[in-house]
C-alpha cells in the first residue's frame, strides 16, 4: 500500500428519485449533495427535498432559501 493511498474507500454519491414521503434509490451510494450548498448529506440523515425540483436539502433552512429564491428572481 502506498502511503498516499486513502485509508478508507472513496464514498459514492447516490442518485435518488424524490417522492411524497420517501425517496427511491436509483443508483446506490452513501450520500447526496445539497442543492443549495453542495454539502454531502448521508442518506440516513436526508429529511428535506423538493419533489418538483427533484433536489435534496441539508436542512429546512436551505429548502426554504431555495423556495424563496424561486420567487425572487
Amino acid at each position: 500500500m502506498n502511503r498516499l493511498d486513502p485509508l478508507l474507500p472513496p464514498r459514492r454519491e447516490a442518485r435518488l428519485r424524490y417522492l411524497d414521503h420517501e425517496f427511491e434509490i436509483v443508483q446506490e451510494g452513501e450520500f447526496v449533495r445539497c442543492a443549495v450548498t453542495g454539502d454531502p448529506i448521508r442518506l440516513d440523515n436526508l429529511r428535506y427535498w423538493s419533489i418538483e425540483k427533484q433536489a435534496p436539502y441539508k436542512s429546512a433552512r436551505e429548502a426554504f432559501a431555495d423556495y424563496l429564491g424561486k420567487f425572487t428572481s
